[in-house]
């Protein structure tokens, strides 16, 4: 091992381990800071690093990346883990694992280093990233190696080498941002029956102080991709910002779940993720208009497969791109607008339209027949139920059962 290249985000634990590696292998140190709209000042975080014994600090800017490649990339997908989790950590992920490899190979790194813990997600989706893209790199996980058990003992090591954190054991947070989300983990949310603080959250409104009059909100798409807001066409990272604005003012996208991790076990988490959440709703609401039923029906397995793969670390698989693909087939007619009402942490569907619309209000309609002709519903139901028909004469006794006690 010749260099490595650790990810740093100049937090308690990526701190903590830009001194250990340097005092445990004895080799060059690379810093790497992905921007991905976490809104930090990573001049600063650039100038701690070098403090802390880092060779050098690379700050990427990956935002447009990571919105148009992966947040927007997810929306078409609806992509949603165990039908709540918007997966704000899952998608920066592998965005930022794909930046770390490209300047790991330039600085002439041999290693990669993260600060994952040994229990969670983000190993596994650091390291099945390195192992599609640049197997040949070496990976370090400190937690995984190291004697320290929990943060605490991180706090303890960061006092002794005079190492600045960000943490106090009186509110020991472990949280995640990027333009997509904020996500909290460990302190008091480790009782899965202790209600969050409500000063834990850093975006958006309480919903009980939100604005007492509700807002709409109109957002465009074409082949799935979210193009504008209330009539005014912006760019990608441009888009989510204003959404984002305009649901964390109404208290919209908060998330409380407890989760199933890859690895087996499960997990409290809690999110803010205000702009995607209008998003995804909208763009649902498009997609009833324009999606085949069929298509539909197998749209919503495909989601199920892709937000599985991406929350389990599986962005560069072979499979993803066969769903992404798939996805993206079924993305060419979801061109239109949803409309949402938003008002006290909630988010209303309340219109939506498109020219490739599917919908035919004669044929919909209560008030007229239309092209459909009332006959044929007969003989459509006496064809489905003619297996119900077989079925119930061969279990007698099974009907029996169902009858009702005299």
């Amino acid at each position: 091992m010749k260099k490595i290249l650790l990810a740093y985000s100049g937090g308690l634990d990526t701190s903590c381990i830009m001194t250990w590696l340097k005092e445990t292998y004895g080799v060059p140190v690379v810093a790497y800071c992905a921007n991905v709209g976490q809104g930090e000042d990573l001049e600063a975080v650039a100038e701690k690093a070098i403090k802390t014994g880092a060779e050098k600090c690379i700050i990427d800017d990956l935002t447009q990346d990571f919105v148009s490649n992966y947040v927007f990339e997810s929306v078409k997908a609806n992509g949603l883990y165990e039908g709540v989790y918007l997966m704000g950590t899952s998608l920066a992920r592998p965005c930022i694992a794909q930046g770390m490899i490209t300047a790991a190979l330039k600085e002439g790194c041999d290693a990669i280093a993260h600060g994952a813990t040994g229990k969670g997600n983000d190993q596994v989706r650091f390291e099945l990233a390195v192992k599609a893209l640049a197997p040949h790199l070496q990976i370090i996980a400190p937690w995984r190696e190291w004697n320290f058990t929990g943060r605490n003992d991180l706090i303890e090591y960061a006092k002794q080498h005079g190492i600045p954190v960000p943490v106090t054991k009186e509110k020991p947070y472990s949280m995640d941002a990027n333009i997509m989300h904020i996500s909290y983990e460990g302190g008091i949310l480790e009782d899965p029956a202790a209600p969050p603080p409500e000063d834990i959250y850093l975006w958006t409104t309480n919903p009980e102080n939100a604005p007492d009059k509700a807002e709409e909100v109109t957002i465009e798409f074409k082949c799935g991709v979210p193009v504008a807001i209330n009539g005014e066409s912006l760019g990608a990272v441009e888009l989510l910002t204003k959404v984002n604005e305009i649901a964390a003012k109404h208290g919209v996208g908060r998330v409380d779940l407890v989760e199933n991790r890859f690895i087996g076990i499960k997990s409290r988490g809690v999110y803010e993720t205000p702009g995607a959440t209008l998003l995804m709703q909208a763009h649902m609401a498009v997609e009833s208009l324009t999606l085949d039923r069929e298509v539909a029906h197998m749209k919503q397995q495909t989601s199920l497969k892709f937000a599985e793969l991406c929350y389990n670390g599986f962005w560069f698989a072979p499979e993803m791109q066969i769903v992404k693909t798939t996805i993206d087939a079924t993305q060419a007619s979801v061109t239109g607008w949803g409309k949402l009402k938003l008002y006290k942490g909630n988010a209303i569907v309340i219109g939506r339209d498109s020219q490739s619309s599917l919908y035919d209000s004669k044929i919909s309609s209560f008030e007229e027949m239309g092209m459909f002709d009332k006959l044929d519903s007969g003989g459509f139901i006496n064809v489905n139920g003619l297996r119900l028909t077989a079925w119930s004469k061969c279990n007698e006794s099974l009907k029996k059962s169902l009858q009702p006690a005299t």
